[in-house]
């Protein structure tokens, strides 16, 4: 509520503006923009420092990025399997019949369509010794699923908050009456972000065992550390370790918010729901996992190079492409920075 308060008291003339690097009276300033102070009426000062809205906009934020980081975590967990030479045999629709969770059937679907017409998979479809592949190539269904299905959950909750009302008092014109209730406990907000934040949590760190995997070759057959010329900067080494470090902080992002009340005065409001706090940190959490989500597609795009003149799938390859039009395959062992 506090911040909330520092700007809407702006919107009144009271408090600071930056305009540019300058920081000015909020009076001031909205005089050089042409504008002029609000007059409040009756109950806006309270609509301006509803914090349930606020914290329905940053789960909002944070939702809409999670849906695109699920969508490219597929692609790049698509191309790491077939960087491994994985098989699409977890895929196949009739073992996600027999379970029925809707995003696993999805998801299998979508892996198995992006991975359609590989040469790579065509290569070693008989004679492959191998039984199966690691959890994080052939549980993608499943971990993957669960994530779509608990990211729709949080998009049904927050759907009915951002359309819902949650000013108190609530006043009933047509009965003369004004009703105090909760509508304010922003519960099912922090519940989603909670939600939100689990499934991204989970989408970086199964994407950074598959980067583990690639570099391992042990578990991959691939060259050491993703590189034909090891050299100083040790090829895929530290992205990994990149990669690690950014599931750990988001693990630890990941705690859930809900789950703390702190009361904030008192009196009444001896239980809160902590939303703010777990709508925020969504964005930072996202912009982690697609870090890590573009180090698996710079790592896989290089496992799929060592099995030229073998192509992957058309899907696959069109990423491929637009990838090596601005990074090249690392031949020599080069500084991974830039």
């Amino acid at each position: 509520l506090a911040p909330l308060a520092h700007m809407a008291a702006t919107m009144i003339g009271v408090g600071e503006i930056f305009v540019g690097e300058a920081r000015l009276p909020a009076a001031k300033a909205l005089a050089e923009a042409g504008l002029s102070p609000v007059t409040l009426g009756p109950k806006e000062g309270l609509a301006l420092l509803n914090g349930t809205q606020f914290s329905t906009a940053n789960a909002l934020a944070g939702l809409f990025e999670a849906e695109v980081l699920f969508r490219t975590a597929l692609v790049t967990g698509a191309l790491s399997t077939e960087a491994a030479k994985g098989s699409d045999t977890p895929f196949d629709p009739r073992i996600h019949a027999l379970r029925r969770h809707a995003g696993q059937i999805e998801t299998a679907d979508a892996l198995r369509g992006l991975m359609a017409g590989s040469a790579i998979r065509a290569s070693h479809l008989k004679d492959d010794e191998r039984v199966q592949d690691p959890y994080c190539l052939r549980c993608q269904p499943q971990v993957m699923g669960a994530a779509l299905d608990v990211l729709r959950q949080a998009a049904t909750t927050l759907g009915t908050e951002a359309n819902g009302v949650t000013d108190n008092p609530l006043i009933f014109p047509e009965t003369d009456e004004a009703l105090s209730g909760g509508n304010f406990h922003a519960e099912p907000v922090a519940f989603a972000a909670d939600m939100i934040a689990l499934t991204v949590c989970e989408i970086g760190s199964l994407a950074e065992r598959r980067i583990a995997m690639l570099v391992d070759p042990a578990l991959s057959g691939l060259p050491a550390f993703l590189t034909p010329k090891p050299g100083l900067n040790s090829g895929f080494m530290i992205p990994q370790v990149t990669a690690a470090a950014l599931v750990s902080e988001n693990k630890q992002r990941a705690y859930p918010a809900s789950v703390d009340s702190i009361p904030t005065s008192a009196n009444q409001e001896d239980h809160v729901s902590m939303a703010a706090h777990g709508a925020r940190r969504l964005l930072g959490m996202v912009e982690n996992a697609t870090a890590v989500i573009g180090i698996e597609l710079l790592a896989a795009a290089q496992g799929c190079d060592f099995h030229a003149p073998l192509t992957s799938s058309p899907a696959l390859e069109s990423v491929r492409a637009l990838l090596r039009a601005k990074v090249p395959h690392l031949t020599d062992d080069r500084h991974f920075h830039p």
